[in-house]
């Protein structure tokens, strides 16, 4: 069988083609498409990407507003419910109010006091408006400094991991829920 292929196209002759060669020929069918707007796809109309800004506070911790609330804004001494994630640095996971399985919340709340809560945590909740959502990176300075300070997971392995963990800095992504 390969014999008559061979005597019936002769006259072809294939030879084995560059990786380069392959490219420029897929490059330039693509510019032929896109100059011809009969031969292309509509192209969708682009929208310029939303941009996060970072705000770094003067403690050290930063945070993005990641969705901007339409309630009222957090203020001090004021007594909050927030659903979080709480990482390490290096992206692990340490706790969270928000089953990733189930998507069921257990809320914590939370009063706006440094006695009671951890210093940078207070500094992303205060001004931040009901609904809204930020991420913050919270160096250990302001972090855990104690093993009193809220939030603090029931759960032994999640604790543990926390407190043994204190001397990094912690990605927190809170949600402010309501303003009691």
């Amino acid at each position: 069988m390969p014999m008559d292929l061979h005597c019936k196209f002769s006259s072809l002759e294939i030879k084995r083609l560059s990786r380069r060669i392959v490219l420029k020929f897929c490059g330039f069918n693509t510019l032929l498409l896109s100059i011809n707007p009969v031969l292309a796809a509509p192209m969708p109309e682009m929208k310029e990407p939303e941009v996060i800004r970072t705000l770094k506070l003067a403690s050290g911790v930063r945070f993005q507003e990641i969705i901007e609330g339409e309630g009222p804004e957090a203020q001090e001494g004021d007594t909050v419910e927030v659903n979080y994630v709480c990482r390490r640095s290096n992206g692990y996971f340490v706790h969270s109010t928000v089953d990733q399985f189930s998507g069921e919340s257990s809320p914590v709340i939370l009063p706006l006091d440094e006695n009671q809560i951890i210093k940078g945590l207070k500094e992303v909740l205060i001004g931040m408006k009901v609904g809204g959502k930020r991420r913050a990176l919270i160096p250990p300075s302001v972090g855990y400094v104690n093993e009193n300070l809220k939030p603090i997971p029931d759960e032994f392995g999640p604790r543990r991991s926390l407190f043994s963990h204190a001397n990094e800095p912690l990605i927190f992504e809170v949600q402010l829920l309501k303003v009691l």
